[in-house]
């Protein structure tokens, strides 16, 4: 008998790939379609035209079907994952009312919708309304509702880029709660959309009938429609499984999912997770995510500048490397690494504070960043 095979959609910032897995978790193929992380109208924006994503998953898709060893009939189900917090507005046909809103996004908004004097009163007393502020800033939706109202008011649905491309799979406004990395009025204690009189209501420009249904991790919800099939090769009715957003999966992949067990990422925000079946904020007030496996929760803390700093300083610093790295055909980074061999342990004191975007509380938005404890072996 065949062992039966997953296939994982991958939709990250900078490539989609379609991933088969075997059920010991071993990759049996893979594809993968370069595209561009986001184009930028004005300073600060990142936007992406929304096909762009779906076009992608097709190749990937169609590639896989024609390698080596690829038989369709193993397949068992269906899993989705793509990056964290990019908004895509949609009309009730499902189509696309503008281009997403990547997480990459620095637009603000300054005309805020008003919180209450009861959460405003209890806001000053947990010493978070600039955090709270911050949120409320930062949302897309408030920006949309500042800038483009007649967008907001034609959105059946505010989706985040996973629940965009179940919708194109399947047909169906579901998407999992593990996927729920973004500005919207999410309970994330009771791994939920907020109640009815939840400050997010009054934070967010949005109404609960806006926003997708949500299931657990691992929950079916849906099947590979016919349009979907003939777009991406993938068998009509085949079972969509519910993943999570990119960093749950990446954590799950990792075997950190113990509270003793850390997972540290050095992607372009870098992170520590630790997964835990309890509800806890290691910073006051900013909730932890919901993580892959069903009612479990990853306890974050982010350097949002994390191994980016990497490419500013090659940008910003490294055209000798850049150069020479050209006429070696070498990745600029191989010099780079070639040239740590040589820096001493601590770097004589040298210390990056990498706070080019500020955390929400922790340092708190005021923060800037730094690189201090320069001497003359410094160069």
């Amino acid at each position: 008998m065949n062992e039966p095979h997953i296939l994982t959609i991958d939709v990250g910032t900078q490539s989609v790939r379609a991933i088969l897995f075997d059920l010991r978790g071993e990759i049996v193929a893979k594809s993968q379609i370069p595209i561009e992380a986001y184009y930028s109208d004005r300073p600060g924006w990142a936007e992406q035209d929304v096909s762009v994503f779906w076009t992608a998953i097709g190749q990937a898709c169609r590639r896989l079907w024609q390698m080596d060893g690829v038989r369709k009939e193993a397949l068992s189900c269906v899993v989705l994952t793509t990056q964290r917090g990019t908004i895509v507005n949609v009309d009730a046909d499902g189509e696309p009312l503008r281009p997403a809103i990547s997480w990459l996004d620095q637009r603000r908004a300054d005309q805020l919708p008003p919180l209450s004097k009861k959460w405003q009163a209890l806001f000053r007393l947990a010493r978070a309304t600039q955090t709270v502020r911050f949120v409320q800033e930062n949302a897309e939706v408030n920006w949309l509702a500042q800038h483009q109202p007649e967008i907001l008011a034609n959105s059946h649905k505010v989706l985040l880029l996973s629940g965009y491309l179940i919708y194109k799979l399947s047909g169906q406004f579901v998407d999992s709660i593990a996927a729920q990395v973004g500005y919207v009025p999410i309970d994330q204690k009771r791994q939920a959309w907020a109640r009815a009189g939840h400050w997010g209501w009054e934070a967010f420009a949005l109404k609960r009938e806006q926003l997708p249904d949500i299931v657990q991790p691992g929950t079916q919800i849906g099947t590979i429609t016919k349009h979907a099939s003939n777009h991406t090769g993938i068998p009509q009715g085949l079972a969509i499984v519910a993943g999570a957003a990119d960093k749950a999966c990446e954590i799950l992949g990792s075997g950190c999912i113990q509270p003793h067990l850390g997972a540290i990422s050095y992607g372009t925000t870098a992170t520590i997770n630790a997964t835990h079946t309890k509800y806890l904020e290691v910073i006051p007030l900013i909730p932890p995510y919901t993580a892959a496996i069903p009612n479990h929760y990853s306890l974050e803390v982010q350097i949002y500048r994390g191994y980016w700093m990497v490419s500013w300083f090659k940008l910003e610093f490294g055209e000798r490397e850049r150069r020479l790295a050209e006429e070696r055909d070498i990745a600029p980074e191989a010099l780079l690494d070639e040239l740590i061999q040589a820096v001493p342990a601590g770097s004589d004191g040298l210390i990056l504070q990498p706070y080019w975007t500020p955390g929400v509380r922790v340092p708190g938005p005021e923060a800037r960043g730094a690189i201090i404890g320069f001497s003359d072996v410094h160069t």
